[in-house]
C-alpha cells in the first residue's frame, strides 16, 4: 500500500489502537527469530463428541445434497468465487487458481498478501484452507460411514500441515482465517467421532497439537483492534473459544478460553445494533457473525462452560431481525458487502443459508407467529440443536413483524403480491474505517415475489481490481442519485472511508394497510442535501420516489439497477420491465423523471456500468438505467414503479 493509504488508515486511529498496533509490531519482530515449542501434551482426549443418534436428525433432502457434494469434492471437484477447480484430490495449498500465481513462501508477515501480482488472488488461496470443504466430507462420514470420506479429510490435513509450518507462509497472516480454521478443526474432529482413525490424526498427533497451539497463540497475540474490531474479530474469538473448549489440552487453554469468550461477549454486543442487525450494515456479515455466534454458544455448552447471558439474548435479537427483513423468498437485503463467508459449513449445494439459519433459530430459541414459514430442511440446524441447551431467555420479542429499524436506519416497505421495498437511511458503516460500507446512502432495494426489480448490484471483489472495487461500492454503483460526479461519502482505500455521509430517517410509516411512506436526506455533498420520499400504494400497486436537492446547481446522474433477471425497453423516459418468475410472465413500468436524458447501460467495462454480481468473484451484464441533467429548474424528480395487475 502506498504511504498516503498509511496516512489516510494512521488517522482514523486512536491513541489506544495505535498503541496496540505498535506493540503487534513489536511482537511480529520477536516472533521472526524466536519460534517457542508447543508444550507437550499426554494423555488428551476429545469429549465434546455429538450426543447419540443426532445424525439420525438430518433430513433425507439435506443428507442427499451434503452427499452429492462431498462425492464431487472426492472427485477433486469445488468452486470458490466463481472459479472452479478440479485439482482438490490434491490440492496446491499457496496456488491461486485464477491468475496462476503461487504465493512466496517466507516469514508470514513478510508475504506482501494485498499484491495480485505477486502472491495472486489471495481469497482465492485462502478459502480452501478455511477447511470448510473438509467439514462437508467429515459430516458426509458422520452420516454414512465411509470411510473414503474420513480418510480423504486426514489426506488434506496432513498435507496442510506439513506444507503450513507455524508462521511461515500465507495461511498465517490474517485472524479471521485462523479462527475459522479453527472452528472447522473442531468440527472435523467431532464429526469423524466413529472413525478408529480420528485420535490419531487429532490429540494423538504431535503436528495436529502444534499446530493447534500454534494458531491460538497466534490469535492471543494479535487480535483486530479498534476501527477493525469488526466480523474479523467475532471470528477470531470464536474460533478461539471453540478450540480452547473442545481441545482443552494446553496449559493455556482457560486463560485462552476466559478470555476469547470475554471478547465474543464485548464485540457480539459492539457489532450488533439493539434492534437486532449488525452494526456494519453488510447483510452477508451479518449471517456470518450470527453463524459464527451460535457455533461457539455450541461449544460453550458442549463443554459446560457458562455463557454470559447477553450473548445468547445479542444471537435471539440477530435472529428475530433476519426473520423480519427477508423477503417472500427467504432473501434478506443486498446491502454493503459481501464474500460469500461463512462460519460452518457441514451442507451440500443448493442449501438455502437464510432458512438454514432460522431453522436453526426457531430450533434454539422458538419462532414467532410472524416468522415466514421456512420449507426444506438442512444438516447444520440438528447437529447444532444437539449441542445448545435450549432455554428461556427473559427479553420482550416483537409481538408483530417489525419493519423499521430506527438504530440501523432501515425500512421494508411491503406490498399486495409480495412487492417488497429496502430503504436505506441509516449510518454509512460500522466503527471510523467502515471498511464494509458501499456509498448508499438513500437507495432502494425492489423486488417482487423475490425477483430483483431494482437491484443491489453486490460486491463481486476486494483485491487485484480496483477500478472494479470502486465501482461495487460506488453512489453510481446503487439506486439512488449522485451529484457532479462525486461518490456521498469519500474512499480512502479499498476497506476505508475518510469521511462518511450522514442520513436521518425523517418519516417511516408502515402502520397504514394502504400506503407506506418512508423519508430521509443525508449531507454527503457539500454545501447540498439528498432528500428523499418513497410511497407504496398497495391499491394501485405503484411504488413512488421523489428525490429532491436542497443548494446550489449541481449536476446530476439518477441510477436505477435492474436485476439480471429483467429485460428493459426503454423508450423516452418510460421502461417497460418484463421477466419469468415459475414460468409465468411478469411486467412492470418504470416511469422516469423527464427532466433527465435517459440511456440504458449493460455489461460496460470502460468505465464498469451496467453489471450484477450474484456472488463473490462472479458478475454478469444487467441493464443500469441511468438519467444525466440538473437540478435547475426542478423542484424534484419523480420515478413511479408499477406492477399492474399479475398474470
Amino acid at each position: 500500500m502506498s504511504a498516503g493509504w498509511y496516512l489516510r488508515r494512521l488517522s482514523r486511529m486512536g491513541p489506544r489502537e495505535i498503541g496496540g498496533r505498535a506493540g503487534d509490531a513489536v511482537r511480529r519482530r520477536r516472533w521472526r527469530s524466536s519460534l517457542p515449542d508447543s508444550p507437550g501434551v499426554g494423555g488428551a482426549r476429545f469429549t465434546a463428541a455429538l450426543p447419540a443418534g443426532t445424525t439420525a436428525a438430518v433430513p433425507p433432502d439435506a443428507a442427499k445434497r451434503l452427499i452429492a457434494e462431498a462425492d464431487r469434492l472426492m472427485a477433486g471437484h469445488a468452486e470458490f468465487f466463481g472459479v472452479v477447480r478440479d485439482d482438490m484430490v490434491d490440492p496446491d495449498w499457496c496456488h491461486d487458481p485464477k491468475t496462476g500465481r503461487r504465493a512466496p513462501w517466507g516469514y508470514a508477515f513478510d508475504v506482501p498478501y494485498r499484491s495480485e501480482d505477486t502472491v495472486g488472488d489471495i481469497k482465492q488461496i485462502w478459502e480452501p484452507s478455511r477447511h470448510q470443504y473438509l467439514t462437508v466430507l467429515a459430516a458426509a462420514y458422520a452420516i454414512t460411514g465411509d470411510e473414503r470420506y474420513a480418510e480423504r479429510v486426514a489426506e488434506h490435513l496432513r498435507s496442510w500441515w506439513a506444507a503450513n509450518a507455524p508462521l511461515r507462509g500465507v495461511h498465517w497472516i490474517s485472524g479471521i482465517e485462523l479462527g475459522i480454521r479453527l472452528l472447522s478443526w473442531v468440527w472435523i474432529r467431532r464429526l469423524l467421532e466413529g472413525w478408529p482413525g480420528a485420535a490419531g490424526l487429532f490429540e494423538d498427533n504431535p503436528v495436529a497439537l502444534d499446530q493447534i497451539w500454534h494458531h491460538q497463540r497466534w490469535l492471543a497475540a494479535f487480535p483486530s483492534r479498534g476501527s477493525s474490531a469488526n466480523n474479523h474479530v467475532i471470528a477470531e474469538a470464536a474460533g478461539q473459544f471453540a478450540a480452547a473448549c473442545a481441545f482443552d489440552w494446553f496449559p493455556s487453554s482457560a486463560r485462552w478460553r476466559a478470555d476469547a469468550l470475554r471478547s465474543l461477549e464485548r464485540h457480539l454486543r459492539a457489532n450488533t445494533f439493539g434492534s437486532g442487525l449488525n452494526r456494519e450494515l453488510a447483510t452477508e456479515y451479518h449471517g456470518l457473525v450470527l453463524e459464527l455466534g451460535l457455533a461457539a454458544v455450541a461449544e460453550a455448552d458442549a463443554a459446560g462452560v457458562p455463557v454470559p447471558a447477553p450473548v445468547r439474548l445479542v444471537l435471539l435479537r440477530m435472529t428475530d431481525a433476519l426473520a423480519a427483513v427477508v423477503d417472500s423468498r427467504l432473501r434478506p437485503p443486498r446491502q454493503g458487502d459481501a464474500d460469500d463467508g461463512h462460519g460452518l459449513i457441514v451442507d451440500g449445494a443448493g442449501t438455502d443459508r437464510w432458512a438454514s439459519l432460522l431453522a436453526t433459530g426457531d430450533a434454539v430459541f422458538g419462532r414467532l407467529t410472524w416468522w415466514p414459514e421456512v420449507t426444506g430442511g438442512d444438516v447444520r440446524t440438528p447437529l447444532l440443536a444437539a449441542l445448545i441447551r435450549p432455554g428461556a431467555i427473559e427479553v420482550t420479542r416483537p409481538a408483530s413483524r417489525p419493519a423499521h429499524f430506527a438504530d440501523a436506519g432501515m425500512t421494508v416497505l411491503r406490498g399486495p403480491e409480495e412487492i417488497w421495498c429496502r430503504c436505506d437511511g441509516g449510518p454509512h458503516g460500522f466503527l471510523s474505517i467502515a471498511a464494509h460500507a458501499h456509498a448508499d446512502a438513500l437507495s432502494v432495494e425492489v423486488r417482487h415475489d423475490g425477483v430483483d426489480v431494482l437491484a443491489d448490484p453486490g460486491t463481486y471483489c476486494y483485491h487485484g481490481q480496483p477500478e472494479w472495487r470502486r465501482y461495487f461500492r460506488s453512489t453510481l454503483g446503487h439506486n439512488t442519485l449522485q451529484l457532479d460526479g462525486d461518490d456521498q461519502s469519500v474512499s480512502g482505500g479499498p476497506f476505508l472511508w475518510t469521511r462518511h455521509a450522514r442520513s436521518r430517517v425523517l418519516v417511516a410509516d408502515t402502520s397504514e394497510k394502504d400506503v407506506a411512506r418512508w423519508c430521509a436526506e443525508h449531507d454527503g455533498y457539500q454545501g447540498s442535501v439528498h432528500r428523499r420520499r418513497v410511497e407504496l400504494t398497495a391499491v394501485t400497486r405503484e411504488l413512488r420516489i421523489v428525490d429532491e436537492v436542497r443548494g446550489p446547481k449541481r449536476s446530476v446522474r439518477l441510477a436505477f439497477h435492474l436485476g439480471p433477471a429483467i429485460t428493459a425497453e426503454l423508450v423516452g423516459n418510460r421502461a417497460v420491465l418484463t421477466w419469468t418468475r415459475d414460468g409465468e410472465e411478469r411486467s412492470a413500468v418504470l416511469d422516469l423523471p423527464g427532466e433527465l436524458n435517459w440511456r440504458a447501460h449493460r455489461g460496460e467495462s470502460d468505465p464498469p456500468l451496467g453489471w450484477y454480481s450474484a456472488g463473490f468473484g462472479r458478475k454478469e451484464p444487467a441493464t443500469t438505467l441511468v438519467g444525466t441533467g440538473s437540478t435547475d429548474g426542478t423542484e424534484g424528480f419523480v420515478t413511479v414503479l408499477g406492477f399492474g395487475s399479475q398474470g
